[in-house]
């Protein structure tokens, strides 16, 4: 009868013991998982913009590129316009590949240590005719 119970004693607090660490991994994963937005390159109405072309992301969320409306459009990241003013980060951001057809898409993500701040990009074809948009990339405790 003591071996029994014994076992039922092991038992108890083998599963206690699983029970907490399932439960700590809920109590100290993050609460918010990264968000992908979705940019259109061209506006519905075939004006040559970003739609929309402000957002609000945070660090670690990715923005899909979707070309729209009067193509060729592409992605570039301003070096001079970023938080860091960091020609290295507005590369890895930019995506300078012409996208030719409507449908076509390319992502960025923000890396998880975004500098908070305004991230400028353009089209480089149509940057004199202001398709010009902002990223806002707010604090990861926002």
């Amino acid at each position: 009868m003591k071996l029994v119970g014994s076992s039922l004693r092991r038992l108890g607090l083998g599963l206690l013991t699983m029970f907490l660490v399932v439960s700590s991994f809920a109590v100290f994963s993050p609460s918010a998982a990264a968000e992908t937005y979705t940019v259109k390159m061209g506006s519905d109405k075939g004006a040559l913009a970003f739609q929309p072309n402000k957002l609000t992301i945070h660090p670690g969320d990715t923005i899909e590129w979707v070309n729209n409306k009067v193509p060729p459009h592409n992605v570039v990241f301003d070096n001079a316009k970023n938080p860091a003013k960091s020609a290295d980060l507005a590369k890895s951001l930019s995506h300078k590949q012409l996208l030719m057809s409507p449908g076509q898409k390319t992502t960025t993500t923000f890396p998880a240590d975004a500098a908070p701040g305004e991230y400028t990009f353009y089209c480089e074809p149509h940057r004199g005719a202001g398709m010009i948009g902002r990223v806002i990339v707010e604090s990861a405790e926002s």
